[in-house]
């Protein structure tokens, strides 16, 4: 796994692996079920990645979308491509809602409402808290996933 990956906490916040993208839970959550939409290659331009990598990133966003929506009830979903501080392509994937969303006893407001996430008042997460939200997630993935 590249340094990106690594840097997201990867294995402990793995959600889900496909051939070319991981998914992986946010350790700071400015949302609840904020992740990370990380490419397992070592690109660091999104226009780097293999050719298979865009076709597969069709169904790895419907997946999100759909545990997302199940899990959170998000009203909108943003994706980030930040890539200033951890240089492989990845997006932060910020579920947003109005209010506070609750789960496995962590509850995270949307404190940047309706404006852009505000990712300087994330919630952080610890080790414990990491293992549950990121087994509650795995939970409602699609199987084979």
């Amino acid at each position: 796994m590249n340094q990106t990956i690594q840097r997201f906490g990867y294995p402990a916040t793995l959600v889900a692996d496909y051939l070319h993208w991981v998914v992986l839970l946010r350790p700071s959550q400015p949302t609840l079920g904020s992740l990370v939409l990380a490419e397992k290659s070592d690109a660091m331009a999104f226009a780097e990645i293999p050719a298979a990598s865009f076709t597969e990133l069709r169904g790895v966003v419907s997946d999100i979308e759909t545990v997302l929506r199940a899990r959170v009830n998000y009203q909108k979903i943003n994706y980030m491509m930040l890539m200033m501080v951890d240089p492989n392509v990845h997006f932060h994937v910020i579920p947003r809602y109005e209010g506070e969303r609750t789960a496995e006893g962590i509850s995270v407001p949307d404190k940047g409402w309706p404006r852009p996430p505000a990712l300087g008042e994330a919630v952080e997460l610890s080790a414990a808290q990491i293992a549950k939200l990121a087994g509650w997630l795995k939970q409602g993935w699609p199987k084979g996933r």
